[in-house]
């Protein structure tokens, strides 16, 4: 696949991703574990068909280390043991977030009520935050064709 377009060399594109990469910064120093974050990054990617995030948020979970075998059943965790209930509550809310669009009512009161009684509120608002920036990124790179498979871990530090 090749791009449709480079955002990246855009310079009002460029910008937006710049402003995008500092609230992901914000978003890593709020006190949601780093691995939860990673594997709602992937799994929102996951499911919007977003080779380039899915590519950027499995290698830098990896390098996090996130382990091969886990990475590898985010897309079925349903039907897993390896994910603990926490991480289970925000890959729910993940995926309902996510699907809005589907005709679904968006977080049912059941997801809702495991996320609360695993994350405090400042962990909360930062899930939400994550989950709709992952879903905004994956819609600019699904809508230029950005393809997945060349990004190395760390690559976007030079954002700054």
């Amino acid at each position: 696949m090749e791009a449709r377009f480079n955002l990246f060399d855009n310079p009002t594109a460029a910008k937006v991703g710049k402003r995008f990469y500092s609230t992901a910064l914000a978003l890593q120093e709020s006190t949601l574990p780093k691995t939860v974050q990673h594997l709602v990054e992937l799994r929102a990617s996951q499911i919007n068909g977003c080779g380039f995030c899915v590519d950027i948020h499995t290698k830098e979970a990896a390098a996090a280390g996130e382990t091969p075998l886990r990475l590898g059943l985010v897309a079925a965790w349903r039907h897993t043991t390896v994910f603990t209930e926490a991480e289970r509550a925000a890959l729910a809310l993940t995926e309902e977030g996510t699907r809005i669009a589907d005709g679904s009512a968006g977080v049912c009161d059941g997801t809702w009520t495991e996320v609360r009684k695993h994350f405090d509120d400042d962990q909360v608002g930062a899930l939400v935050c994550v989950v709709a920036l992952i879903n905004a990124a994956n819609r600019m790179s699904v809508i230029v064709h950005s393809p997945g498979g060349s990004y190395q871990p760390g690559q976007f530090a030079a954002m700054e």
